[in-house]
Order: structure tokens, then C-alpha cells, then sequence
């Protein structure tokens, strides 16, 4: 069985986020990047199957050398091998059409990645995935169990929790308590160095281009109402701002 896992890299969430004026995008400048807290729980989950079912885990990111680093963190925790699709992917579509055209033409059983990433929160990557190659696909993830070619899940629904049981192929979405996050091993970083880490390019002929990025200034006004003066609140939120 083949798991690919795939991460993203995000801002350190104790960075302070700064934005090129020049750019309208956040600037990398002093930024400490860390691989995504729920991509995290999904690569621990899938290091566990491979523990207890003999699965072989690829890990994937979509990005250029820098995170390099944190993939090289993950072969330490435990995937077999590792493949960089070098870019800087603008869209969800365009790093979930790499992860397809990557597994079109390297197949595996069970695709897992965090539900969300944490600096941009679409959270819709795994389904395109899902859609795109005609995988089951379900998200969030709490709780996932491997039987043969079977698949146990726990999924998070509006006011509760669902169990589903279905076949591979899939595409999840994890987040916690999928599994406990895992610490590298120093047997495990010094066998990272010589893991392998593929290099493949991100498609040239993608239609998706950045023409142009802005951000719209907010004005802001910050009035202090007295706890005693509701009325004064509710005429405020009457004129200033429609809401009831």
C-alpha cells in the first residue's frame, strides 16, 4: 500500500506578519516557517499505518527549495521518500492540479493532508484532489482505521460526528485527534539525510497567472460605550452599521 501525504509550509503561527507594500503579499522577510499543524496530524496518522500495516509513505509539497528543510523534518519522523513539485503555486486549483498530475502518473492507495492549511484557510485542495481523480473523499477526518482495502473513518459534522466505512482509493482531510503529533528520533534525522527527495516541475502550461494583488484599507473606529448606555449601542449598530 502507498500513502502520499501531502504538506504545506506556513508562518510560524508566533510570527509577526508583515506585508509587502510593493506586492500586496506577506512578506517573508524574518518569517520562521513550520510544516502545517494539520498536515502534521496527517503524516503521524500515516506513519502509525505504515507501522502497523507495512504501508510505504511518500510525502509531497508543492513549493520551492526553501521548504526543504521541512521536508527533510518529515523523512525524520518516519516517511520513506519524499517529492518536491518547484514552484510558487498561486491557487489551491493550481497546487491541487500538481498533486493530481503527480498521482496520475504515480499511483497510490490513500492520499492524505491536513483539512485546512493555516496561513490562507481554503480548505478546499483535498476535495479538488478527490473530484479531479475520482477518489472518496471526506473532511474532517478525526479518527481513520485501515482493514485491507478498507477504510474506518470518524468525520466531524455540523453538531456531532459520523463513522463511514468505504474502499480505496481516497483523499482525506485530518485534523486532530487523528493522532498524536511525533517528535524525530535522532536515529531518524541522521537516516532523513540520505532519504531521497525528487524533484519534479511545476506544470509550465497551468492557465491559472497572478496579474494583479491588492489589499483594501479598512478604516476603523473604535467607540467605547459605556456598559450603563445600551441604547446608545443599539442606535449605533441601527445607523453605522445595518445589522439589525
Amino acid at each position: 500500500m502507498k500513502i502520499l501525504v501531502c504538506i504545506s509550509c506556513v508562518p510560524d503561527t508566533t510570527s509577526k506578519i508583515a506585508i509587502d507594500p510593493s506586492t500586496s503579499q506577506i512578506s517573508s522577510q524574518g518569517l520562521t516557517y513550520i510544516v502545517g499543524p494539520y498536515d502534521d496530524y496527517a503524516l503521524s496518522r500515516a506513519i502509525e499505518l505504515k507501522e502497523s500495516n507495512g504501508a510505504e509513505v511518500i510525502v509531497l509539497h508543492v513549493g520551492g527549495s526553501e521548504s526543504e528543510a521541512l521536508i527533510r523534518k518529515c523523512l525524520a519522523l518516519g516517511a520513506d521518500s519524499a517529492v518536491r513539485i518547484d514552484g510558487n503555486p498561486i491557487s489551491s486549483t493550481q497546487i491541487a492540479d500538481a498533486i493530481v498530475d503527480y498521482v496520475k502518473q504515480n499511483p497510490v492507495d490513500l492520499i492524505l493532508m491536513g483539512k485546512e492549511s493555516i496561513d490562507y484557510n481554503s480548505g478546499i485542495v483535498h476535495g479538488l484532489v478527490a473530484g479531479a481523480l475520482g477518489y472518496v473523499h471526506f473532511n474532517p477526518v478525526m479518527h481513520l482505521d485501515l482493514a485491507g482495502n478498507d477504510l474506518h473513518v470518524e468525520v466531524e459534522i455540523d453538531g456531532g460526528k459520523m463513522e463511514v466505512s468505504c474502499a480505496l482509493p481516497a483523499v482525506l482531510g485530518c485534523q486532530e485527534p487523528i493522532a498524536e503529533w511525533k517528535i524525530p528520533s535522532m536515529r531518524g534525522i541522521m537516516t532523513a539525510r540520505t532519504k531521497e527527495i525528487s524533484v519534479l516541475p511545476l506544470n509550465p502550461t497551468d492557465s491559472v497567472k497572478l496579474v494583479k494583488a491588492s489589499i483594501a484599507e479598512t478604516a476603523r473606529r473604535n467607540k467605547m460605550i459605556d456598559a450603563a448606555d445600551a441604547e446608545t449601542l443599539i442606535d449605533l449598530l441601527k445607523t453605522e452599521t445595518n445589522v439589525l
